[in-house]
Order: C-alpha cells, then structure tokens, then sequence
C-alpha cells in the first residue's frame, strides 16, 4: 500500500474553505491523507460564507469505523445540523460503499494537494517546480503560516521567495513581508547570538532543519551548516566565539594541538575539520567588519565596539575552559594575544627605546589596538617617556629658554606622566609595577630639571625686571608684545586667562582643537627658521594675586578682581582701544543661556577687546577633578566651548593664556605637609632654604618685602594635603603658556604664521630620534628696544637648493604650462618647499605644516593655508588626476609621489 500524505489543521482548514461553498449541504468530508496533528487539534471551527463552522476530525483505518464515526455525529449534532465530520485514515477509496460515499462532499475522498494549498495561502498563480517535491518545504509553510497569512506575491512563488518567508516565520530572521532579504554571514552570525532565534531554529523537526541548514549554506556560504548545527545543540550564542577561537587555534604554531582541543568544544556540531576552516573564515570576517564599524566611532561605534568585546572575551573564556591560552599568546584578535602583548611591552620599559618601539609596534598590531584604544595610547605614553629618557638632558642656560623647552617638552613629560599614573583599564599587575618603575624614573630626572632651572631663576630674578628681562617673555609684558599686535588693524583679541593652567593642561587643550574650526598661529619668523609656542615667565611667587593681576594690568601689580578689571581696561585706553573684562559670574549664563547676553553683546562688538578669566583648572586643585584624569579637553573647562564658539562666531583671534602653572599631588595619601617657618602659601614661605626650595629675592618677586623661599620639589608643600598647588619655583609653576588661535575661516594676521601641529611637538613625543630643538623665541619688545632674539631653530622642512623632487616638479614643462593658467601663483620656491616637506613626511600633512613649509622656505607667511592648499591643487592637479587633495574632512593634505612624478618629471618612483 502507497504511503498516504499527511494532513495537518492548517490543510483541512484550506480544504474545507475551498469545498464546504459548494458542498450542497453535506456535511461529511473524506480527506485521502492521515492525521499530522495531535488530538488537541482536533476540535475547531471554520469561516464558511460568513458562518462559523464547527469541524471535527477524527482518523479511521476501517470503513466500519468511518461508518460508525458518521452515524455518531448525526446523533450528536442531529439532521439539522451544520457540524462538519472530517475522516482521515488509510482506508482505499474503492473500499468505501456508495451509501457512506452519497453522504460525502464530492462523494469521494479528497486528495490534500499540498502544492495547491500553498500556492493558494500566498496568492500565487503557479508554484516553483522544484518546491513539489519538497513534502518537508510544503508541510512547514502549511504548519508556519502567520497569524495574518502570507503575504500575496502574485505571479509564480520562487522557492528562494518561500524560503526566506519560512525562515522569518520560524526563527525571525527577516520579516515575512519583505520582497528580499539581504542574508550573509553577517547576518547569520548576528542572529545566532540572540536566544530566541537559535532557540526556534533547535525546535524545528530534524528535515526542516536540514532543508534551512542546506539552503542558508547556498545562500550566505559554507560556514552555515556548523553555525545552525551549534544552533540546533543550543549553544548558537558561542558560535561567534567559536569561530574567532576556531581562527586563532588554526592559525598558531601548535595547530594540531589546538585542532583536537577545538574538537572538544564543537562536540557534533562540526561535521569535519574541513568544515572549520570556512566557518573560521567567515567569524573572523565578521568581526573585523564590526571591529571597522566600532573603530568609526559615533552610537552605532560604541554599539559595535560592545558586540565585539562581549564575543571576544567569551571566546577567551572556552579557551581557557579548554586549556587553549597558552597556545593562542601570539593571536592578532583575542583579548589574550592583546594583553600578551601588553605586557611583553612592560618588560621592555626599563630598557632602551628600541625594544620598547619593537614591542609597540606589535601591540598596534593587534586587531583590538584601536578598540583597546586608551590601553594603547597609554602604552604609547610609556614608550613615548622611555624615549625621552634617553635623549641627552637640554642644555638650558637661560629662565625664557628653561620656559620655552618645558612647554615645547618637559611639560609634555608631566602630561605623559599623568597620563601613566592613572594605570591601566586591566588593572594587570605586571603592567602597573611596570608603569610605576617608568613613573619613577622620569620623577627623578625631572626633578634635576627643576633643580637646574631654580638656580637659574634665583639668579635670574635679582635683576630681571620690564626693564631688563634679559630674554624672557614676562607674564606682565604679554598684553603688549602678544595681545596687542593681535590687536592691530583692528583686531579684536579675545583674551582668555585660564587660572592655573600649566604646559600639559595647555597643550593638551590644543591638540583637542578641531583644525576645521581653529588655526594656531604665532609670530612669523626670518626665511629658514620655523616658529614656535611662546611661553612667558609668572610672576613671584606663582600664585593668583600677583601673578594674574600683572598679566591683565600689563605691569608688575597685585590685587583682586577690581584690580584686574581696572588695568586691563586702562592698559587698553593706552592703546586707544576700549576693553571689558569678566570674571567668574561674569560670563555664565542665567537658565536658558548657555553665555551671558552681556559677554555675547561685548563679543559682537566691532571694536571692543574683551577678556575673560577662567577658573576651573586653578578649582580643581583644591578637590581634585571628579573624572580622576589627567588628560584635559575643551569640554572639561567650565563654558571653554561655548567661549572658543562665540569668538568663533564673532571671527575674533584667541589668546589662550594663564597666570601660572601647577603641580599635581601624586605622594602617599599619608604623607603630611613638610615642617617649616614662616609658612605663606602652599608652595611658599619667608626664611632659609633648605633641601628642595630656592630662596628668590629681586623686582619680580611680589611679596614679603622682595624675598621669598620657594619649593622646586614637587612633592614639597608646607599645607594640608589638596590635589594639586601653585606658588613654587618649579618649571611646571613658573611657566606660563601663550598660545594663539585664529578661526580657520579667517585670514592670518599680519606678522603672524600658522603653526602646524607637526611642529608643537618634540621628536620622542612623536617617534623621532633627532635631537630636541628649541621652539622659536618670544618676539621682540614693540617700541622699548630692550629684547635681544634668542637664537632660532633651523627649520625641519627640507632646504631650497638641493635638487629635490619639489624643486625639479616646479621646474619641469608640465608645471610652467600649467602655472600660465592659475591667477596669483605663489612662488616656485614656495611650492617646492611645500612639495618637498610633503614627500618628507610620508605624503600626509596638514594644511598649515604645508603653508608653514612654504612659509620657512621664503620668509611670507601663507595667512590662509587652506587656500594656499586650494592653489597648489590646481597647480598639480592637471586634466583631474588627484596629485595633491585634501581628504579627511579637510584636516589633511594628501601628495601622490607617484602621480606627481608621471605627470611633472615623466619618471617613477623607485
């Protein structure tokens, strides 16, 4: 006997709807299948023309049987009836009498045409041939069917078009609706690490699964069969993690060993080793896919950056479950190859640079680097410190040099230290011993620095005076010899004092800057010398009162905030200029106003300067900053953001200033104050020095009569214990940072120069291995006479007459030709030179390295580098070939050495 189809709820509710309309008033269906369900299925009720129908289904193997079961419904429903008996069995249809055969609809049994039903359920014309075939593919679409039915495709129903409708149904993977679905790996892996999917998938009788698993395999590749088998043995959420793990073990030097621990952890799921491979091809695909998507930042970043930590660090886990870390040390993405790698770079601290470098190197290596990426760059720090420890100590032999180099370098030492001192996200001990052994070590050389520079400035502040600064820019001279030139035709400075910001907190304030919005600018130099940051000289001792107050009045003072107000607007009346100064409950706004309408109305003003003095940096020492960071952003500065906007708004330049500096308090939490005499303020008294203070006396020196004794030390205090304090002699204190910006879309002043990001930093800040040279040096006096120019730096830009590529590109055919067509070129020296320190520097520069460049070379400055970008390129750019372009949002210059060469020198690069 054939097997007969079977026939579950879903199929004779179909049946029925298409035969009782014309049934004719019987009431008694024969169904040539057997019963797919179970008995509590048995019992329902159809819609007939608007008429609910109440069915029963009951499955005979006899035709005395089937006679029985219809003569017990006529009873119970009686002849008047509309209940519907449907029979079900494998009793052959010519074994039925004609008398039970008169009382049947079609008087016959009823074929269960499968193919029919579905094509019917999704508002088809015609079904796939291949899906007739497929009893598994039918039934399921019969038994998935949405509460609201499939959806109505019209026309021919595609065996994919079915497939993907199941899927979603059954394990909510895609929408039902959809015309498509976009199904790859990604996908998959994705959906595997939810429970309910993987959970449904496993619930699936055996040939459904089976047909799913061979299609998705079809579909989104090789790797699928092991993902729905893990799927199916319920463990779907590890196969991502699986599949990262399956990578590493395939690709370390011991695989074989790693393979049967694999084997281990797959269990059934993997069908053969030869199915590893694709499945571990295409986690580790997956991930670094969403490794690029976390490293773009932004929510949908973060939300990446999570998926991936979360399935690594479970991959970690089964690897230690079954004992694979120790085979896995060298991977490129597990958090285990990561932290190996870490801390092989910690064993190479206490040593030179070059192994430090090596192990650095391997670390950003790592596909998690960037994810890990405060790790890193604390890692980076570190090496960054080993490098400078190795450079020989700066030969310093005056106070404006000392102050210049600390904020060019050794101030960056103290941010770098800071940055090492907070420790690692890991909380690795091996790691943080390594960190404080480094910490350590610069401690000590720092403070010979500082005690260098407090003899230096002991001597140096006996006669230093306006009069005579003997080559230091003083804080109470920066209004005249900075701001003031600024001012000129009709500059409007906003002048911004940033109480007790020292070097570190200065440049890292700038280096969050975006270029797209600021410029940094300094004074222009001679051709051939490169600029650089001015830093002045605070006052004595380096506290507020006396150091703020002769900042703003322009001349040695001391005072409040009365006192401040009035210098500054009457050193401005000088000058013929009219002057406002705010300070803290000034400039805050009221509720609803993010700045004061009074400081946003003086901000518009056409001539007015305004100044406001910040005091977030100076608070912070007393509690210490909630955040625990050493590292300082816009952000962080109480209204710094909204400040640096409204100048913006109003396109005034920017003068980032400070009163002194400060020094953090990084000793035991036991330590107390030291002993001493004649104690004033934090870092300062009267009386004798002793070890650790310099005794300072002179004109500078505002307090106690003209003589004072300072703490050098930086963990000297003679006060309770706050996070950080001022008033000492030590580089950190006594320097005060003077930095310039210009909004980005504003011309450069005259006298002026941008300032390249590339050239603030020195070279074991940024991997260099040259020795440090020294910044420019402040400008000189206006109209006093009285400062002699230290001597300037030789520029890091490549030097004109050398027959360099820039050189021969602005002498070749090509470019002559080309320059005929280009209003108000500049000059070929400066092209060249900007060429020039392009191929230099790898091709990758930013707009203002790429004007400075051209600056140093011909001693013009370029007041608009984005424009001097915009002339090169059509200048280079010749029948549209991208020679030169900036990419990045604008913050980057892009030279094509090879494109350069084709089209300007008919060469190659070799």
């Amino acid at each position: 006997m054939p097997t007969r189809p079977a026939a579950g709820r879903r199929a004779i509710e179909v049946l029925l709807e298409a035969e009782l309309p014309r049934a004719e008033g019987r009431r008694l269906v024969l169904v040539d299948a057997v019963w797919a369900d179970g008995d509590e299925e048995r019992d329902f009720t159809v819609q007939i023309d608007g008429t609910a129908r109440r069915v029963r289904v009951t499955d005979q193997d006899s035709p005395l049987g089937i006679t029985e079961a219809w003569q017990r419904h006529l009873a119970d429903t009686g002849p008047d009836g509309d209940g519907v008996l449907v029979v079900t069995g494998r009793v052959p249809a010519d074994q039925l009498g004609w008398d039970l055969r008169g009382h049947a609809v079609r008087r016959r049994p009823l074929a269960v045409d499968r193919a029919g039903i579905v094509t019917q359920l999704f508002g088809a014309e015609n079904l796939d041939t291949r899906m007739v075939r497929e009893e598994w593919l039918l039934d399921a679409l019969l038994d998935a069917e949405p509460s609201g039915g499939w959806p109505r495709v019209g026309g021919v129903l595609t065996r994919d078009r079915a497939l993907r409708a199941l899927l979603a149904a059954r394990t909510g993977l895609g929408d039902t609706g959809a015309d498509s679905l976009d199904l790859d790996a990604d996908t998959l892996f994705d959906w595997s690490r939810g429970p309910a999917g993987a959970r449904r998938f496993a619930e699936l009788a055996e040939p459904e699964r089976a047909g799913l698993t061979e299609w998705l395999a079809q579909v989104t590749g090789p790797a699928a069969p092991t993902l729905l088998a893990l799927a199916a043995d319920g463990r779907g959420a590890d196969a991502l993690p699986l599949g990262a793990l399956a990578a590493a073990a395939l690709g370390c030097p011991a695989a074989a060993d790693a393979g049967f621990a694999l084997g281990t952890l797959f269990g059934s799921a993997l069908g053969s080793l030869d199915a590893l491979t694709p499945f571990a091809a295409a986690a580790t695909g997956v991930l670094t896919r969403w490794i690029a998507q976390a490293e773009a930042g932004g929510p949908a970043g973060a939300d990446a950056r999570a998926r991936v930590v979360a399935v690594l660090e479970r991959a970690d886990q089964l690897a230690d479950t079954a004992r694979l870390t120790p085979l896995l040390t060298e991977d490129r993405l597990l958090p285990s190859g990561y932290r190996t790698r870490l801390r092989a770079l910690a064993a190479t601290l206490d040593g030179r640079p070059g192994a430090a470098q090596d192990a650095l190197r391997r670390l950003a290596d790592h596909q998690l680097a960037t994810l890990y990426g405060e790790s890193t760059e604390r890692a980076r720090t570190a090496v960054r410190l080993v490098r400078w420890l190795d450079t020989p100590a700066p030969a310093v032999s005056s106070v404006g040099q000392a102050v210049r180099q600390h904020l060019r370098s050794t101030g960056r030492v103290d941010l770098a230290t800071g940055i090492l001192a907070e420790g690692d996200a890991s909380r690795d001990g091996v790691l943080g011993e390594a960190y404080h052994r480094l910490i350590s070590r610069v401690r000590d050389r720092r403070r010979q620095l500082d005690e260098e520079f407090a003899q230096l400035l002991a001597t140096w502040t006996e006669a230093a005076s306006q009069q005579a600064p003997n080559g230091a820019l003083l804080i109470e001279d920066v209004l005249a010899e900075v701001a003031a030139p600024l001012a000129r035709d009709g500059g409007r400075p906003l002048v911004l004092v940033l109480d007790g910001m020292s070097a570190d907190v200065a440049v890292d304030l700038a280096a969050g800057l975006d270029p797209r919005a600021w410029t940094e600018i300094c004074p222009a130099t001679d051709a051939g010398r490169r600029p650089g940051r001015l830093a002045a000289v605070a006052m004595l001792p380096t506290v507020t009162r006396v150091s703020r107050a002769s900042l703003l009045c322009g001349t040695a003072s001391d005072g409040g905030q009365n006192v401040e107000r009035a210098g500054f607007t009457a050193f401005w009346k000088k000058r013929r200029r009219s002057a406002v100064l705010f300070h803290k409950g000034g400039y805050e706004g009221a509720a609803g106003h993010r700045l004061a309408p009074a400081l946003l109305e003086e901000l518009a003003h056409e001539e007015r300067i305004v100044g406001v003095v910040v005091n977030t940096i100076d608070d912070a020492l007393a509690d210490g900053r909630e955040s625990g960071r050493a590292r300082w952003r816009t952000g962080d500065v109480a209204k710094l953001a909204d400040l640096l906007d409204a100048a913006r708004g109003s396109g005034r330049p920017v003068l980032l200033v400070s009163d002194h500096g400060h020094v953090l308090d990084r000793g035991p939490r036991d330590t107390g104050p030291t002993p001493a005499e004649g104690v004033q303020g934090a870092r300062w008294r009267t009386g004798d020095a002793g070890p650790g203070e310099v005794s300072l006396a002179g004109p500078r020196v505002r307090a106690a009569d003209g003589r004072i004794t300072a703490a050098w030390r930086d963990d000297l205090r003679y006060t309770a214990r706050q996070a950080g304090y001022h008033g000492g002699a030590s580089l950190a204190e006594v320097t005060v940072p003077v930095l310039a910006f210009v909004p980005s879309d504003s011309r450069i002043p005259t006298g002026w120069t941008a300032l390249p990001a590339e050239d603030t930093a020195p070279d074991w800040w940024r991997g260099g291995t040259e020795p440090v040279a020294e910044s420019a040096p402040e400008p000189k006096a206006q109209g006093r006479g009285r400062k002699q120019p230290a001597p300037q730096e030789e520029s890091l830009f490549p030097q004109p007459g050398q027959g360099t590529l820039g050189e021969e590109t602005v002498r070749s055919a090509a470019y002559r030709s080309q320059r005929e067509f280009v209003r108000l070129p500049p000059s070929d020296t400066a092209v060249a030179a900007a060429l020039d320190a392009l191929l230099a520097a790898g091709g990758k520069l930013s707009p203002a390295a790429v004007a400075a460049a051209a600056q140093t070379a011909t001693g013009k400055s370029q007041r608009n580098p984005e424009r001097f970008v915009t002339v090169l390129e059509r200048l280079l750019n010749i029948d549209g070939y991208p020679v030169l372009q900036l990419v990045e949002s604008g913050r980057t210059v892009h030279l094509d050495r090879e494109l350069l060469r084709q089209q300007f020198t008919g060469g190659t690069t070799s």
